[in-house]
């Protein structure tokens, strides 16, 4: 199959379209970003890009907390409003009628509809061009108690996330592997040991 070149881009798909929301009280406010990424395991460290102009980037720089919450595709409306429209004319919650909750570790509210919450303090903001990137430690999880199952494993399969590529929304759907199953298909459904190629 031929490659057709293209000049650098920003093609990364799919990727999650996650609602932030920050500040606090009255000026709580919601923005979509499709930006978003885990950085590391201990400590636990995500990143969000925002571009400076952006009225929640100045609540974020001065709070130094966000909460991440992941967006089911029920919700997908709701996510695409909050990336039209800025917190600084509209009250995205109202507007959406999406509520607002309480958070274990920061000030800024959680979205109760959404299954799963990352609450984050940011570490460092590094400028990069046209946006600003947030590094933040996950200093809490807020998990819905439905998609736990019996023996306490949390199933994001139930979720019913959705992602976003290149302009549009999509729905996570059928699962096609586990990680690590590739490998132990080889091993005849066994686990590598630490020997394991690649390893």
């Amino acid at each position: 199959m031929a490659k057709i070149a293209w000049k650098g881009g920003a093609l990364l798909a799919p990727v999650p379209p996650v609602m932030v929301t920050c500040g606090s009280g009255d000026s709580a406010n919601i923005i979509t970003v499709a930006w978003a990424g885990l950085i590391n395991t201990q400590p636990p460290r995500v990143s969000i890009s925002v571009r400076p102009t952006r009225h929640s980037y100045r609540l974020i720089r001065e709070s130094g907390e966000f909460i991440i919450n992941l967006t089911p595709a029920s919700l997908i409306r709701a996510a695409d409003y909050c990336g039209m429209y800025t917190g600084a004319k509209v009250d995205k919650f109202k507007e959406t009628g999406l509520t607002r909750a309480d958070a274990q570790q920061v000030s800024c509210p959680l979205i109760a509809e959404c299954p799963l919450a990352l609450e984050c303090r940011v570490i460092s903001v590094q400028p990069q061009g046209t946006h600003d990137l947030f590094l933040a430690d996950v200093v809490a999880v807020d998990v819905d108690d439905c998609i736990v199952d019996e023996n306490g494993r949390l199933r994001l399969d139930k979720a019913g996330l959705a992602a976003f590529a290149h302009g549009e929304y999509f729905e996570l759907g059928r699962k096609v592997g586990v990680f690590g199953f590739s490998a132990a298909k080889k091993h005849g459904g066994r686990k590598p040991g630490h020997n394991a190629k690649g390893k």
